[in-house]
């Protein structure tokens, strides 16, 4: 019994614990708004025809806080809709955790990390939202950013995935 109740008490530590750093990221972090703009699809993954009705004007906004942590890296949480490939909306909401490395003396900083977010799309599963994990790399300054995310292509079949998301972040 003793067993059971200390199983019980470690779940609720990391949920506990889980909660509280999301909340702190929340609470102190830097307001932020997320443009995009460009969704690039991979030129050898795709069709011609495929390409010429996709969208790559990924236009969209969003809205999150980030957290310069004890260690120099981001932490963000965020909320965004963008036009997706085919012109229908696509929400993500999710965490995102970034190592920075400055450049020498530049003001300049590269970013390399990634996402973990949900995601829904009209296209997959009926728009119910679904979990992706997704590489993330950065560009700017601690105030502003251009960042990349990148959907790998998972299967050999053409015309899916090999997508580059490219959009800004510009912290207040």
């Amino acid at each position: 019994m003793p067993l059971a109740a200390h199983a019980d008490d470690d779940k609720y530590s990391l949920w506990q614990s889980t909660k509280d750093h999301m909340s702190n990221i929340w609470d102190k972090g830097d307001d932020a708004i997320y443009l995009s703009g460009v969704a690039h699809h991979g030129r050898g993954t795709y069709t011609k025809d495929k390409l010429d009705e996709l969208n790559e004007h990924a236009w969209g906004l969003g809205y999150g806080k980030t957290l310069r942590n004890e260690k120099g890296n981001d932490e963000s949480l965020y909320g965004f809709v963008i036009k997706d490939s085919h012109r229908h909306p696509q929400y993500m909401a999710g965490y995102a955790y970034e190592w920075v490395f400055p450049v020498a003396h530049t003001g300049l900083e590269l970013g390399l990390g990634g996402t973990a977010m949900l995601m829904s799309r009209q296209d997959y599963f009926g728009g119910v939202p679904f979990p992706v994990p997704l590489p993330l790399a950065s560009i700017g300054t601690k105030k502003a950013k251009v960042m990349f995310a990148y959907v790998p292509r998972l299967s050999s079949n053409k015309n899916n995935g090999d997508v580059l998301l490219i959009f800004g972040r510009i912290e207040m």
